[in-house]
Formats: C-alpha cells, sequence, structure tokens
C-alpha cells in the first residue's frame, strides 16, 4: 500500500482534529438522539467506557504494528471493492491510531473512483460527502474536522468507516455523535457499508439500540466478515 510523505502525514495529524462520525466527546442531547431514558442512560454510560479502553488500547499498538494491519486491512479491501471507476467511495481522514488508508484511496482515485471524505453541516444533521483527492485544499470544519475546500458534493456508492469497536452481528461502535447512522438512514440509496479496524477492537455485542444500523462488512487485519 502505497504510503503518504511522513512529513505531511505528522504535519495534517498535528493540524486536524478528528474526522466526521468520531466525536466521541459529543454530547448526546447535541447529537439529536433520544432513545429509551432509563435503559439507553445505562447503555450510553456502558458505551462511553468501552470507548475509552477501545481508543486507549488501539493508541497503544505500535505505529510500525499499525501500519502493517492498514497494509492487511487494504489488501482486503482490493477483494470487495472492485469495479470501481467512476464509484463514489467515501473514507475517512486516519485519527487517535485509526488505520491509515490514505495511500489506499490513492490508488482508488488513480483506478478511476471519485474519493469522498465526509462533512458535518449542522448539529442532528446528516453528514454531506465532498470529493477530494491527495494534493487539494483541506480547511477547518466544524471541530476543526478536515473537510475538502473546494470538493464537489456526492453521494456515495461506497462508505468506508472506522471503527472504534464492532461485533458478531457486524455492528458498529462509533464515537458517539450519532452522525454517521443519521446519515445511512437518510439516503435515499443505501451505499455498500463496510467497518475497518482492527481485531483487538472486537467485542461481544455493542448492545444495540434502534438507531444502530449494522454493517454490511467488516474489515480486520485478520480478513473480512460480512452480515
Amino acid at each position: 500500500m502505497a504510503k503518504p510523505d511522513q512529513r505531511e502525514t505528522d504535519e495534517a495529524i498535528r493540524e486536524y482534529a478528528s474526522p466526521a462520525c468520531m466525536l466521541h466527546e459529543v454530547d448526546r442531547a447535541y447529537s439529536g438522539i433520544s432513545p429509551d431514558e432509563d435503559r439507553a442512560s445505562d447503555i450510553f454510560a456502558w458505551r462511553r467506557i468501552e470507548r475509552q479502553r477501545l481508543i486507549g488500547e488501539r493508541k497503544a499498538l505500535p505505529i510500525a504494528k499499525r501500519e502493517e494491519y492498514a497494509g492487511a486491512i487494504a489488501t482486503y479491501l482490493d477483494q470487495i471493492v472492485t469495479d470501481i471507476d467512476g464509484k463514489h467511495i467515501s473514507l475517512f481522514w486516519p485519527f487517535s491510531g485509526e488505520p491509515d488508508l490514505r495511500g489506499w484511496m490513492a490508488a482508488l482515485t488513480a483506478q478511476g473512483a471519485d474519493c469522498l471524505l465526509p462533512v458535518v453541516v449542522a448539529k442532528a444533521e446528516p453528514l454531506i460527502f465532498r470529493s477530494w483527492k491527495t494534493g487539494e485544499r483541506l480547511e477547518r470544519g466544524v471541530w476543526n474536522i478536515p473537510v475538502p475546500a473546494e470538493g464537489r458534493q456526492a453521494v456515495p456508492d461506497i462508505v468506508i468507516a472506522p471503527l472504534v469497536g464492532f461485533d458478531p452481528a457486524c455492528y458498529r461502535l462509533g464515537y458517539g455523535g450519532g452522525f454517521f447512522d443519521r446519515t445511512l438512514a437518510a439516503l435515499e440509496r443505501k451505499p455498500l457499508v463496510i467497518g475497518v479496524g482492527f481485531e483487538s477492537q472486537r467485542i461481544d455485542t455493542i448492545r444495540p439500540l434502534a438507531h444502530d444500523i449494522p454493517m454490511d462488512v467488516i474489515v480486520t487485519q485478520a480478513g473480512p466478515r460480512y452480515r
């Protein structure tokens, strides 16, 4: 898998904070999610602790190991994401130890795909997706999220989303903002949804609630899991 220039990577990670769908510090009231109070409060509290544990373990992985795992993930994604010429594929900016797939994103662009990054436009609203490729200007969006400065808005055919955790039913534990599930529910045409992360992020259950939407596929360095 091609790797971005290390200085560019370090500078970008210093400059920008978490990308869309990675808002683990967002208050539940801000996210607009309102499930049943008692049970949901217990689950939200449990998820908050579980997120901290899983993110801590992910960040503790040696950089070389994360790069190795990201390379394996990219290889498996190549087997799933095929016939990409002209397809709109949403990815993510790596944050807090997530798999860095920007080299794979550049390879997709070279093969004719239109790669996108997610953008938060307002609280409790679905994300939008704008085109971006290596070398194009990024600007600070909401919460310092890197967003394409001049990208065209498009609806993704494929969404590749980072995982904080996942379970055998292919439910994704995200960062708590609710943006990702809200976006999938709002899209008129359902994309292929792929969650990516490391094998260590597997848990028995995320304790899904009504708003949680399972992934079609989850890919780790150990291979794909299909729902």
